[in-house]
């Protein structure tokens, strides 16, 4: 597995930690920054281009994650979740993280560093890594509807009608 990862000043030691555990498992680890401390690094580059390579892999039929990281991992998700085609989830313990997969078919963690110990870390990515998407119908229609959201701006589900919702 291609796992790329991305991070601001607040998770720099785990990422860097985090990628030799990675690679002693087998995965091809990909870091996209920062690769020195800086408190005042802007991570939204950063995520969105771990984010980009995971859809341009995914696309390209290569099996491939994303993990980013930061104090709260609030910024990092949000920013992630601005490249089309990429389902991020902040995750905080192990069911968060294996239900990301499971349910949202999520191909992009995001994990507050200053709110977990390293262990906790690995075991968050370690369960993200290892679970399947289920690929349940109703899980598969609301992902579906989702990507129709983010590629047409309307939506159409039960109960729901957002075709003439405005976007920003």
């Amino acid at each position: 597995m291609r796992i790329h990862i991305a991070t601001d000043h607040a998770g720099l030691d785990f990422s860097t930690e985090l990628q030799e555990h990675l690679r002693s498992n087998g995965h091809e680890v990909i870091d996209h920054g920062p690769v020195e401390y800086d408190a005042l690094d802007d991570y939204p580059a950063f995520c969105i281009n771990a984010a980009q390579a995971v859809v341009k892999d995914q696309q390209a039929g290569v099996d491939a994650l994303g993990v980013v990281f930061g104090g709260s991992g609030n910024g990092e998700q949000i920013a992630a979740n601005k490249v089309r085609g990429i389902r991020a989830a902040l995750v905080w313990n192990e069911s968060t993280a294996k239900l990301a997969r499971d349910h949202n078919d999520a191909n992009v963690i995001s994990i507050g560093a200053r709110q977990h110990s390293f262990d906790e870390v690995k075991s968050f990515i370690d369960a993200f890594v290892a679970e399947p998407f289920s690929g349940d119908e109703r899980h598969a229609r609301r992902i579906a509807q989702l990507a129709e959201y983010e590629t047409t701006g309307t939506i159409v589900g039960k109960g729901v009608d957002a075709t003439h919702a405005e976007r920003s």
